[in-house]
């Protein structure tokens, strides 16, 4: 890469998507020599950015958190405002966003000095969320686990599962998936030799073991279709059986969000099963069917729906 500017732009981003690049291979990524490496990341540090340096063998460079902000073209109370922005769009107040808020999140809290984390920490616990029937999640977990996936570091956690149970956990994370309005880690579990899925609102204390490892696939192929897949075969109370009078290819998009199985029975109807572990949830999930169907089971739902009908009757009667 011949423009010195240009290539200083390519090494500054490069240092941003892994914690440690081994000098040989960051060298060979611009093109240039690693003598030539050496001046470029003189430079940055004259621009303000921490970049470290490991010599020998196994040497490297790593852009580290400073003790000033780098010149992002944003002062303090800039980045102040836009961690916290973040920390609340990644809890999926606004649709769509919430992968790319991690993404920037982590990207910005990884050089933020010590100072500004705490004015963001002490901002976040200042914000008092409206009621919500989701769980929260603490942006500081987030940041510190899409950290984790992207430089392909083991991580360690306090884990708390469904039923209470708590345990602690050494994973190679592998990717972040919103969900069903819930975060969820995707991770090759190294004690359990297999892979799962982890309710980041259920993990405490993550931090980032040192050790790197080599990237998996999961299952498939693909984390947003292992998650959907683990969150359908979790254990529920009751299991409901509709008959909806349209065709199957007209569902999926009402139906994959409440953790619907649809099954065509022809060309004007088909089957539904849905789970949930209270009765109530079901019938909110059937509510939202806009289309003409019947409940087949089972009867404590059939019973339980009839009242709650009776009810709203009443209520505009």
């Amino acid at each position: 890469m011949a423009d010195p500017t240009a290539r200083m732009l390519r090494l500054l981003s490069l240092l941003q998507t892994h914690r440690f690049w081994p000098g040989g291979e960051l060298a060979g990524e611009l093109g240039v020599s690693e003598r030539t490496l050496r001046r470029d990341v003189d430079r940055l540090r004259e621009l303000g950015y921490p970049v470290a340096a490991a010599r020998g063998a196994g040497g490297g460079y790593q852009l580290q958190a400073g003790s000033q902000l780098p010149p992002l073209l944003l002062d303090d109370d800039d980045a102040v405002a836009i961690a916290v922005g973040l920390r609340t769009a990644a809890g999926g107040t606004i649709a769509g966003i919430e992968d790319a808020s991690v993404r920037a999140m982590a990207k910005l809290e990884q050089v933020l000095p010590p100072s500004l984390r705490r004015r963001v920490q002490a901002l976040q616990d200042a914000i008092e969320p409206a009621a919500s029937w989701t769980a929260t999640v603490d942006g500081g977990v987030l940041a510190t686990i899409a950290q984790a996936c992207r430089d392909r570091e083991r991580l360690r956690f306090a884990y708390r599962r469904r039923d209470g149970e708590a345990s602690e956990r050494t994973v190679e994370p592998h990717r972040l998936v919103a969900q069903e309005r819930r975060w969820y880690l995707v991770a090759w579990d190294a004690r359990r030799a297999d892979w799962r899925t982890f309710r980041v609102d259920r993990i405490s204390e993550p931090r980032g073991s040192g050790g790197r490892f080599a990237p998996r696939r999961p299952p498939g192929g693909d984390a947003v279709a292992f998650v959907r897949s683990s969150i359908r075969a979790m254990p529920a109370r009751h299991e409901a059986v509709v008959t909806a009078f349209v065709a199957a290819d007209e569902l999926p998009r009402e139906v994959t969000w409440f953790r619907g199985e649809v099954e065509p029975i022809d060309e004007r109807s088909c089957r539904i099963r849905t789970r949930a572990d209270g009765l109530a949830w079901l019938t909110v999930h059937l509510a939202f069917l806009r289309c003409d169907y019947r409940i087949d089971g089972p009867p404590e739902l059939v019973e339980h729906v009839r009242t709650h009908a009776e009810r709203l009757a009443r209520s505009v009667a």
